[in-house]
């Protein structure tokens, strides 16, 4: 697969009575796609993967690819308890995704040898190349995705935790072992502000929460950061992301909640989060609309 550009992560939409809203999720779809997104990830994080039953991810993981129509490749989240994980994971591919992002197996911590296998059930489910996400309680040693990176339907990698050394290995050791088709993700929360250290280890893509909310700020930093003008980069940073992680910070959840309010406050009714997130307070809400103000004052 061929990422160009931003790594989009919608939100998942839920009417009035909690259901899921396809033709808002067209719509959001749409204008990521048109705003220049390099490849939609639904039912991952921001979409709420944890939230949402099989069913519900079948639906949302069609809806986009029918919004996306192959302009470009369609990742679909797959992970938890690993009986659902299967099931997503064929129904992806009955959708018509290009292929997965496997999310951290529910609740338990497992040796390596048992995360291997894990991500290599899943692969097996159906005929889609896997992404595998390092965070949580899947974390994953250099060996063990030196394994997994002989298996050809294991084509990513995306790094949830935050260690610069242990990633830089990992890039090492695929290299090391002849893949030149395996792509490296920076999937840390709001990664625009730590993206500029790992384009220096080899890990040039990154997922965009921000993306989904404010498409105009978000291609404003990844043109800087493509172009290499470092000062326009900052200036973003500083003004946009630097108090968007703040506020951020302040509340559990808020890497998904902060932008289903940003989405709202932009006319777009994509509904609450569910629990066990929550959704900002009027004064974190009014926070966030200066925020939004602030980035576009950049542009």
């Amino acid at each position: 697969m061929n990422f160009r550009g931003i790594l989009f992560f919608p939100v998942t939409p839920f009417d009035s009575a909690d259901r899921v809203e396809t033709d808002l999720l067209t719509q959001h779809v749409t204008a990521g796609v048109d705003a220049g997104a390099g490849g939609v990830f639904p039912a991952c994080g921001t979409g709420e993967f944890h939230a949402l039953s099989a069913s519900e991810l079948a639906l949302v993981v069609r809806t986009a690819v029918d919004a996306v129509a192959g302009r470009v490749p369609v990742i679909a989240g797959a992970g938890g308890p690993l009986g659902h994980a299967i099931e997503v994971a064929r129904s992806a591919a009955d959708a018509g995704a290009d292929g997965l992002l496997v999310l951290p197996p529910y609740l338990v911590g497992a040796p390596q040898r048992g995360l291997i296998a894990y991500v290599e059930a899943i692969a097996a489910a159906s005929d889609l190349p896997v992404i595998v996400y390092h965070r949580g309680s899947a974390a994953f040693t250099t060996e063990s995705i030196r394994t997994l990176a002989a298996n050809p339907k294991v084509v990513g990698f995306k790094d949830g935790i935050g260690d610069i050394g242990a990633t830089q290995l990992i890039v090492r050791a695929v290299a090391d072992a002849g893949r030149e088709d395996f792509a490296f993700f920076n999937g840390l929360l709001t990664a625009e502000l730590t993206q500029g250290a790992y384009r220096g280890i080899g890990v040039p893509l990154y997922s965009s929460a921000a993306f989904a909310m404010i498409p105009e700020v978000a291609n404003a930093y990844y043109r800087a950061y493509v172009d290499g003008d470092e000062a326009r980069r900052m200036a973003i940073l500083d003004g946009f992301y630097a108090p968007l992680v703040a506020l951020r910070d302040e509340t559990p959840g808020f890497g998904v909640s902060l932008i289903k309010a940003g989405l709202r406050l932009e006319g777009l009714p994509v509904g609450s989060v569910r629990a066990p997130l929550v959704d900002p307070t009027p004064a974190q809400e009014a926070r966030l609309a200066e925020i939004l103000a602030a980035g576009r004052a950049l542009l």
